[in-house]
């Protein structure tokens, strides 16, 4: 009330207030100390303590500076001024270090020294000043060039994924299905059954080496997709008794394929010569850098697919073959192709590229100078599937010692994918090729669902190449027909292996 007693705190709020207001003076006190003026702090210290403390900060700028000439240096020119400003400032602050440290060891009066703490911490000030603008460009600069580095990681990386890829895709399109085995496995086991009824050397006929006649290689160890270019082929034919195949496959699947062409001979008079590439004696580590590769390890080249670079070893009274693949299907007279003018050309084939793409820098590492110096990177690329060969002007031409001479280069694999015998026919004729009307060779049906129709309709012959071949599972519904409709049913082997055709 008015008139009453005066409040009087209790003694434990005493103790309070006091402790507070004495936290308060102490704040107080060393905010003022604190906002003290530096000059006051320095010149209350001992004039050799001062020095050496001015020493301390001009060396370790002077280290600063001079990491960041270092680092400056690397960069590109337009970084040359800054870093002989770099340079130079940190030459100053070391010389500027080792004189304080002659006075400090002197014992100089304080007045004498005055001059050199002022002039030091001029030039500490600028330095730092310069060193603060600096910092970040540099920072920016480190930061690039770790986002440079992590970029050419990254790229190694999703080259190597990208080769490992290729290898995943090429074992699993080449590796032999379960029912391509049981079909290969059936065959020898009909051969053991009854051997007398399947010759081991066949008598060879003269239709096999007669130049007028009309000649086809396929390299395959897949008798079934064999016997569908086969029949495909006969069938097309306006004569297929004049129609050749020369079939080259691994020894190992030689009987099988003896025993399938026995019990299911060539329709219509077609001719087949089964050959094994072991029946070819100059196939040797001497003659073949193929063969030396592939003894020595290379598990990129296979041999089946190399071995077309020697089609006039392997045929030498032939004056014109046409190399077919084994996933291909003939819709049209293949006749014509003997008389096609290859312009004194070696391979006639259908060319691919189209605007920027599969051109010769797809194909080639030109980073390499033999690469460079021989190709330009813009060529057009051309396909194998369907290949005319004038035999002749490559012998003339040399066309395989200079495929061994490229295969001798890239044993390393810098110039090319080994995997790749495209690649290796591209060196091979480059120059050397003539382009054919695209319609004899329609290409994709082995991963491209797009297709035309009427392309398809209108092609000699349609290649599944990819990794949907017809006789598999994930071959594309739309066109496995095409290759169906050339299965010999007939062949009882088929049905006991589970064939969904």
């Amino acid at each position: 009330m008015a008139g009453g007693r005066a409040f009087r705190p209790s003694a434990p709020r005493r103790a309070a207030f006091a402790a507070l207001l004495t936290l308060l003076l102490l704040a107080a006190l060393s905010f003022l100390l604190s906002s003290a003026p530096a000059s006051s702090a320095r010149s209350s210290a001992p004039p050799s303590a001062r020095l050496a403390a001015v020493r301390r900060h001009a060396a370790d700028h002077a280290a600063v500076l001079a990491a960041y000439a270092a680092h400056a240096r690397k960069l590109k020119e337009a970084s040359a001024a800054q870093s002989l400003s770099f340079s130079s400032l940190s030459s100053d602050l070391s010389a500027l270090s080792a004189r304080l440290a002659s006075h400090l060891s002197a014992s100089l009066p304080e007045d004498a020294l005055r001059p050199l703490e002022k002039e030091a911490r001029e030039r500490i000030k600028f330095a730092r000043a310069l060193a603060a603008d600096a910092k970040e460009g540099f920072d920016t600069q480190s930061k690039i060039q770790k986002l440079s580095d992590t970029v050419f990681a990254v790229g190694e990386q999703l080259a190597r994924a990208r080769r490992g890829g290729r290898m995943s895709s090429r074992i699993a399109a080449g590796s032999t299905p379960k029912s391509l085995h049981c079909l290969a496995m059936r065959l020898l086991e009909a051969r053991l059954a009854n051997p007398s009824a399947f010759a081991d050397d066949p008598e060879p006929s003269s239709e096999f080496d007669d130049p007028a006649l009309y000649h086809y290689a396929v390299f395959s160890d897949n008798v079934l997709a064999v016997s569908v270019v086969v029949a495909s082929a006969a069938r097309a034919a306006a004569d297929p008794s004049r129609h050749v195949f020369h079939v080259v496959t691994a020894p190992m699947y030689l009987p099988a394929f003896r025993v399938w062409f026995s019990r299911r001979p060539p329709p219509l008079g077609v001719h087949v010569q089964l050959l094994a590439y072991s029946d070819f004696p100059f196939l040797n580590t001497t003659n073949s850098p193929v063969i030396r590769q592939i003894e020595g390890g290379n598990r990129d080249v296979a041999l089946l697919d190399y071995l077309r670079f020697y089609l006039p070893d392997m045929f030498p009274a032939l004056r014109r073959v046409v190399l077919l693949e084994d996933d291909v299907v003939v819709q049209k007279d293949l006749a014509a192709l003997w008389q096609v003018d290859l312009d004194g050309k070696v391979n006639g084939a259908v060319e691919m590229c189209f605007g920027g793409f599969r051109r010769y820098r797809k194909y080639l590492n030109f980073t390499q100078p033999i690469v460079r110096d021989r190709f330009n990177p813009g060529a057009c690329a051309w396909a194998y599937g369907l290949n005319v060969f004038d035999l002749a002007a490559w012998r003339r031409d040399g066309c395989t010692e200079l495929f061994h001479q490229y295969m001798e280069m890239n044993e390393d694999g810098e110039l090319w994918d080994p995997t790749s015998v495209l690649t290796a026919g591209l060196m091979s004729f480059y120059g050397n090729t003539k382009p054919l009307d695209k319609s004899w060779h329609v290409m994709g049906l082995g991963y491209n669902p797009r297709i035309s129709p009427e392309a398809i309709r209108s092609a000699a012959v349609i290649h599944f190449d990819g990794n949907m071949k017809p006789w598999l599972d994930v071959a594309l519904n739309q066109y496995k027909a095409l290759w169906t409709k050339y299965v010999d049913t007939e062949m009882e082997f088929l049905t006991l292996c589970n064939f969904g055709l």
